[in-house]
């Protein structure tokens, strides 16, 4: 009796003196959203599991603009657009009676959203051609980093969400390949993402314009184009997808209706998939948006989530904070 009581106390020790296991989503709030995804990644990595999937297969896409970090009052590249436009008007006049760039020169960020992806892509042609690929990576690198919001007054880069960061963690450390999946310019992603989401250029699909090569000064070079090559929005991103990644991701997190095919293309193929949707219902933090936005629109998705078997995420009920170094009241 003597041993088998200290044999008890041995392993009551033991246990009490193990480490906790760390929560991989501290922001996310212990709700059902947090919970489906870690039921997910547990079904989908447990050898011997009917979901078990190969770790080559395992892929994980993400939009950005409101998924992955702010995108009101508008897009993030559409601010550099305009900064750009502004700089350029001068050699422009007739941009002052033409649309969308006379939208975007005064401003009028009704007419800009009700302008769509076409719209804002005639304004990158404008903006973003006519230079070699190096140039146009230095302008946007330089400009994501001493550019900031109107109304957080902090770098777009420090508006990335605390608990998307650590999605992305989570499941990179269970053997996902994480993607960007956008309708904005690949190009002006693809410079900062490796630094800011820990993703490389090389896992970012988005909106392109055509490009060329030439020998300028005997030196080999890629020259942007004033042509739209593809639009990664809506039908669009699993077409991008098939193209750049060739395998059907077993997640997909968007935040709008532009995510929708992607979700829907995501969430058909077989085994264990799951669909989120992003809502932005916290003004207070963030913004409180949806079916009536311009920018971001979440109409058809809230509808159609619950048939589809997509997890809504509330920004104001599943995330403990927003973004980075910011607590609990991050954007108060």
């Amino acid at each position: 009796m003597r041993i088998l009581k200290r044999l008890l106390l041995a392993l009551t020790l033991a246990f009490s003196l193990a480490p906790a296991v760390a929560d991989p989503l501290p922001s996310w709030s212990d709700a059902p959203a947090k919970q489906a995804i870690t039921d997910f990644v547990d079904a989908v990595t447990t050898e011997g599991s009917e979901d078990f999937v190969p770790v080559p297969e395992r892929i994980a896409v993400f939009d950005n603009d409101g998924t992955l970090w702010v995108e009101q009052p508008m897009y993030t590249q559409l601010a550099f657009v305009l900064d750009r436009l502004k700089e350029m008007a001068s050699e422009h006049p007739e941009w002052q009676e033409q649309q969308p760039y006379k939208a975007a020169l005064e401003g009028d960020q009704e007419a800009l959203g009700e302008a769509g992806m076409e719209g804002l892509m005639k304004l990158l042609m404008a903006t973003h051609a006519g230079m070699t690929s190096a140039e146009f990576a230095g302008l946007a690198a330089d400009w994501i980093g001493t550019a900031r919001h109107p109304r957080f007054e902090r770098p777009y880069t420090e508006l990335v969400y605390q608990p998307m960061l650590e999605l992305l963690e989570y499941l990179r450390a269970n053997g996902f390949k994480t993607y960007i999946v956008s309708g904005g310019g690949i190009a002006f992603m693809r410079p900062w993402t490796e630094q800011v989401y820990g993703i490389p250029p090389e896992q970012v699909v988005g909106s392109q314009i055509e490009l060329a090569y030439e020998v300028q000064d005997g030196k080999p070079v890629i020259v942007r184009q004033p042509e739209i090559a593809f639009i990664d929005d809506k039908a669009g991103k699993p077409v991008g997808i098939m193209r750049h990644i060739g395998r059907r991701p077993l997640l997909a997190f968007g935040n709008s209706d532009g995510d929708y095919q992607m979700l829907e293309w995501t969430t058909a193929g077989p085994g264990s998939r799951l669909g989120l949707l992003l809502h932005h219902d916290d003004g207070e933090r963030e913004y409180a948006y949806d079916r009536e936005s311009h920018f971001g629109r979440l109409d058809r998705g809230l509808d159609d989530a619950a048939e589809k078997g997509w997890q809504i995420v509330s920004m104001k009920r599943d995330w403990a904070s927003v973004f980075p170094n910011a607590g609990p009241q991050a954007g108060q």
